[in-house]
């Protein structure tokens, strides 16, 4: 650590003291990061986080709809991203004005929000889920109900197998007869880092790394997480890791970063190195100190957009507390 880096954290703990905040920090985010969080996790450990502090303030090192959902389940927190044009692509492949057109095409339906989206696209749909509950969440919906599962393709299909429901092609529509059947329609979103996956990686992993166990993201096409030993979300990767003394992980290289630093024994390799979401490398500490001064504008859900995509986050969570 440098000693310019050494002091911005110092000026920033000292910050977060005086303001009484809190920082969550996604595991993507870049070492330094990790530095100053008070809590590190996935989507779900960060929604459950900012549901249950006390902080007056919190400050979000992720991505925009990470924040959202942390002022959705907290919303008398000053909810700040540390990096405000830090966005996601998948989120981006979705719109609440296109979702409620699919809906109306689909008639009856049930919509799942992937958290990977815009409060708006929230607001429009049934119930959330994350990559570490979407298959607890569609189980416990009605089986003779279709499902729309919005916006990642990958994830849908993985999830339809492990619930056992058909996976239906995303451009039927509710007048074709293939679609009577109750399943699983996907809206054609994916993740840049994992859709971008596939079966070679793993083999050539399994070539270079033999003893290691070899974990991916349900984000993955179904080829590379059936080439794979595991599938899970990154926060189940940090318990596999404790299980394994060599893994590699199929998800944001910057992932082998939060495990080296839990256990800087476990030999942890990415499935690519190359697999870089620049979105959640954007934050950097002066980002976090700037939000903590007052010069970041925080982060604001019109309620009555909120209210709405509430209802479906707090739906999520009775699932899955």
């Amino acid at each position: 650590m440098t000693s310019e880096s050494s002091n911005l954290q110092s000026a920033i703990c000292n910050l977060k003291s005086a303001l009484g905040a809190v920082i969550l920090a996604h595991n993507y985010q870049v070492p330094d990061i990790y530095d100053v969080a008070d809590f590190i996790g996935d989507s779900l450990e960060l929604a459950r986080q900012a549901r249950t502090t006390g902080a007056r303030t919190i400050v979000f090192c992720g991505v925009r709809f990470m924040a959202e959902t942390a002022k959705l389940v907290n919303p008398d927190a000053r909810v700040i991203l540390a990096a405000p044009d830090a966005g996601c692509r998948m989120a981006d492949m979705i719109t609440a004005e296109a979702l409620r057109l699919r809906k109306r095409e689909l008639d009856d339906v049930i919509t799942v929000a992937y958290v990977n989206t815009p409060a708006d696209v929230k607001a429009e749909s049934d119930i959330c889920c994350t990559s570490a509950n979407a298959v607890k969440v569609v189980k416990s919906l009605p089986h003779d109900k279709r499902i729309l599962f919005v916006p990642d393709r990958h994830l849908a299909a993985y999830v339809a197998r492990e619930t056992g429901r058909p996976l239906h092609d995303s451009r039927l529509s509710t007048p074709d007869s293939r679609l009577s059947t109750a399943g699983v329609i996907p809206w054609e979103g994916f993740c840049y880092v994992h859709a971008s996956f596939r079966p070679a990686d793993v083999a050539r992993a399994r070539k270079e790394h033999p003893d290691a166990f070899i974990v991916v993201h349900p984000e993955c096409p179904l080829a590379v997480i059936d080439a794979a030993d595991e599938v899970t979300s990154t926060s189940g990767m940090v318990r596999l890791a404790r299980e394994h003394n060599t893994i590699v992980l199929g998800t944001e290289a910057g992932m082998c970063n939060r495990i080296r630093r839990d256990r800087p024994d476990t030999k942890c390799w990415p499935l690519r190195r190359t697999a870089l979401c620049r979105n959640m490398k954007l934050t950097r500490l002066e980002n976090v100190r700037a939000a903590l001064e007052g010069s970041v504008p925080e982060i604001v859900v019109p309620e009555a957009i909120a209210a709405r995509a509430r209802m479906a986050l707090d739906r999520m969570m009775a699932v899955v507390p």
